[in-house]
């Protein structure tokens, strides 16, 4: 089963429908909307969030044009870029940013056997991902680069990686966190991931190659742990954060470069 939905005193304050309505890509959507400690709120249309575009139809691709985007941020490595080439159409001016090498945090192949079921089996594999990610260098660097582009590029932006959830997942609640929304909403939107009405999308794209590397059908629990999010994984993000750098400021200060000057221009630019 996926988590369960946000609570319904934060999901009335949401945005009644955040998700651009696309047949290729999975989980387009804005994540503004959401009101900050002090009864500001996240501007919307400026900060788009997706997973990867090799799917993306020409419909697809001149609806992401009608939104003024800017600056892309592909969250993906080099091997992933290669394997799916995100489309572009012909009107599609944005610069997009990458990183030269790999980003993945996924931990090397875990085995599997008849006695472990393959939804424990994804399970912890997501687990060590979230565990993973806070040490990543390149990630480190990537989430840095993301908040300079906020912090110094004008219109739109969209950040994205294959799924749209993990990666994608934690840069915007950092970008939420930075903007002084709180953890509730953080996670709520998080979980939003699950109310993606693309899941079929990114089923097609990654299940076959997983059950292949495995040599093993997975059940529709273990898809459902892989291609959604649950609460268990953020939490443990945060945990392994607070853990390594003693708290989730100091890491964006001290690791991503953003500083209280860069957080009050952020939150003038960003904040209704």
């Amino acid at each position: 089963m996926l988590c369960r939905r946000a609570r319904p005193a934060i999901a009335a304050r949401m945005i009644p429908d955040p998700f651009l309505e696309t047949t290729g890509i999975h989980n387009f959507r804005d994540f503004g909307g959401w009101e900050t400690d002090d009864g500001a709120r996240v501007k919307t249309g400026l900060l788009w969030r997706s997973g990867q575009h090799v799917g993306a139809t020409d419909a697809d691709l001149a609806a992401m044009d009608a939104l003024g985007i800017r600056t892309v941020i592909d969250l993906r490595g080099e091997s992933e870029r290669e394997r799916n080439p995100c489309r572009r159409s012909d009107a599609f001016a944005a610069e997009v940013l990458f990183y030269d090498g790999e980003t993945t945090s996924s931990p090397p192949h875990m085995d599997i056997d008849d006695s472990v079921t393959t939804a424990e089996f994804a399970r912890q594999r997501m687990l060590a991902v979230y565990t993973r990610m806070p040490r990543n260098p390149a990630m480190i660097a990537m989430f840095g680069r993301y908040f300079r582009a906020l912090d110094e590029r004008d219109g739109a932006s969209l950040v994205h990686c294959f799924a749209g959830k993990d990666r994608t997942g934690v840069a915007a609640m950092l970008v939420l966190h930075v903007l002084g929304v709180d953890r509730e909403r953080q996670m709520a939107e998080f979980l939003r991931t699950n109310d993606a009405p693309t899941l079929t999308v990114l089923r097609d794209q990654s299940v076959p190659g997983i059950e292949e590397r495995l040599g093993r059908t997975l059940d529709e629990e273990a898809v459902m742990a892989l291609l959604g999010v649950r609460e268990e994984y953020l939490e443990t993000w945060w945990s392994e954060v607070e853990a390594e750098y003693g708290s989730l400021d100091s890491f964006l200060d001290g690791h991503l470069g953003v500083d209280e000057a860069m957080r009050e221009r952020l939150r003038s630019r960003f904040l209704a």
